[in-house]
């Protein structure tokens, strides 16, 4: 029979999973206080990083609906749940990784899909949200403004050969 401790716990975990739009299983093992405060830190406002009971989160994230992710809950854990910009906080965990080898992203789930470590890394070299839409609204103006030359060019040609025929036929109309 469940404490009410654990209930608890578990009621947290399994709302976190839902309010998320991505979670990243890690192990830890290794780490100092210290070095789990500075990852913290770098994945800002976010994401929440937190280091969890195995049994809790399994059973929270079967609760939220994610199932993918029951064979990654073993040995130390800690899960990042990400609010924010999911490519942000993978960068940050990867960036991190890099510097300290004793961080292991073992797999994640992004809107409900499970990602592998590899698929994780690849979310990392992303661009991120505002960089992709910036390129995007740049691309929709380039095209936009070739839209216009071209709709310009038809009548602009059309005056330009109006033109040109009025002036020779008044050189014509000179010369008899």
């Amino acid at each position: 029979m469940p404490t009410p401790n654990k209930a608890a716990a578990v009621a947290e975990l399994t709302d976190q999973f839902r309010d998320s739009n991505a979670a990243v299983l890690t192990e830890y093992r290794g780490l100092t206080v210290a070095q789990l405060k500075t990852l913290r830190r770098s994945l800002g406002e976010n994401a929440q990083y937190a280091v969890v009971k195995n049994t809790l989160t399994k059973i929270a994230a079967n609760q939220a609906g994610i199932t993918a992710l029951d064979e990654h809950f073993a040995g130390p854990t800690a899960v990042a749940f990400i609010t924010g910009d999911p490519v942000e906080s993978a960068k940050s965990l990867r960036d991190f990784a890099k510097e300290n080898p004793n961080l292991i992203i073992k797999a994640g789930v992004l809107d409900g899909k499970a990602l592998t470590a590899d698929e994780i890394k690849k979310l990392a070299d992303l661009e991120s949200r505002e960089v992709l839409l910036s390129k995007l609204a740049g691309a929709f103006k380039g095209k936009q403004s070739q839209a216009a030359s071209l709709f310009q060019a038809l009548p602009s040609k059309f005056v330009r050969t109006a033109e040109a025929l009025r002036v020779k036929l008044a050189e014509q109309g000179g010369a008899e």
